[in-house]
């Protein structure tokens, strides 16, 4: 483990007690109806008394978890607290390019295409890259970058764009893509509530994760303790409905109960939550074109533990993008956040909610919870 990493775990009690203090002594995060100035970014639904934080379906309250994404992607413990952060001083794209292709400056030149504010590299190029390189090594770099770039974040139809280049160079490092993704997911989920067309989305896994938490399941195979187990491949191999219309959904979605959901993905298996980093009240997260904050205390139920008042005060001012002024000076202080980590053991007991979360969550609700579309 890294010198002068801390990797603190607390009793579920303790936290319990240092939530609803701290929530009770700095009070909630956004004002009322607040909205997000980013051009990609609308509400995260981060919690306050409006609850803003998760993804609202009727009074369910769900979000995707750093543990949940992962199990999904089985990444290793190793890689759990080793976060990208964009670096400050950047070598150029061509240079990127050319380290990782082993292409030469002329060939990398002629195709890089600029795209809005951004400049990328079309798929073909990497695709007639991948059939003709003679360099095995170099094929599979240029094919899992093509994954990143199309797949996970994909941007310009088409074509892989620069920022993704940065973050997979850092991943032979053994950096985890998990908190990167969890930041993009929330964005753009969050412009799509609003009407706003976005590329930016890895729906494959989210659909992943949609379809453990609204399918109930007989029962856990005893596959998921086996080391070769992949929930992802299960999930993909697993009979769908493809008969409910858009409109069905949408009835399914705005009536579901407590009683409907799979709380605990059925792959899921933590001992512990990461609930903050370093001095911050909730869990930063640095993305590939801008930064967000989560606080998993809201979602404990996901864990099958029980739910109480979450700390999101200051939560708001994790939102920043890689232009804005000093965004370096705040990518360092999230970054550096990441070796002070704190865990919560799980712990289920008694109800799903404590009495004071239930009062909290009626008292948002009624004073000025804006309707979901």
């Amino acid at each position: 483990m890294e010198k002068g990493f801390l990797d603190k775990v607390e009793d579920n009690t303790a936290v319990r007690t240092w939530s609803e203090t701290t929530q009770q002594e700095k009070g909630d995060s956004l004002a009322d109806r607040y909205v997000s100035e980013l051009w990609d970014f609308t509400r995260i639904i981060v919690t306050q008394n409006n609850l803003q934080d998760c993804f609202r379906f009727g009074k369910i309250d769900l979000v995707p978890t750093k543990e949940e994404y992962v199990a999904l992607l089985r990444c290793s413990k190793f890689q759990v607290d080793k976060v990208y952060s964009r670096a400050i001083n950047l070598p150029t794209f061509s240079k990127k390019l050319m380290s990782m292709t082993g292409m030469g400056e002329q060939w990398v030149a002629a195709r890089i295409k600029q795209k809005g504010d951004s400049k990328c590299i079309p798929w073909k190029s990497l695709k007639d890259l991948i059939l003709t390189h003679s360099d095995v090594r170099n094929k599979l770099d240029v094919f899992a970058l093509s994954i990143y770039g199309l797949v996970v974040f994909p941007k310009a139809l088409g074509h892989v764009d620069e920022a993704v280049v940065n973050l997979f160079d850092q991943l032979n490092k053994k950096v985890t893509p998990i908190p990167v993704i969890l930041a993009e997911t929330f964005k753009s989920l969050s412009a799509c509530r609003k009407g706003v067309r976005v590329d930016s989305l890895d729906v494959q896994l989210l659909l992943a994760w949609f379809h453990s938490h609204f399918w109930k399941v007989d029962r856990v195979s005893y596959k998921v303790f086996s080391e070769n187990y992949s929930p992802l491949k299960e999930i993909v191999a697993t009979l769908r409905r493809d008969d409910i219309s858009e409109k069905k959904w949408i009835a399914i979605l705005q009536n579901l109960q407590e009683e409907d959901i799979e709380w605990r993905a059925p792959w899921l298996l933590p001992d512990e939550v990461l609930y903050r980093c370093g001095n911050f009240d909730w869990v930063p997260l640095l993305g590939i074109w801008g930064a967000v904050g989560y606080a998993p205390l809201l979602v404990l139920r996901q864990y099958m533990s029980r739910q109480f008042i979450p700390a999101t005060q200051g939560i708001a001012d994790c939102e920043f993008l890689y232009k804005d002024d000093g965004y370096r000076k705040k990518i360092q202080e999230m970054s550096s956040v990441w070796k002070q980590t704190h865990r919560m053991k799980r712990l289920a007991v008694g109800p799903m909610t404590t009495s004071e979360y239930h009062e909290w969550w009626v008292r948002g609700i009624n004073d000025n919870t804006p309707k979901l579309n």
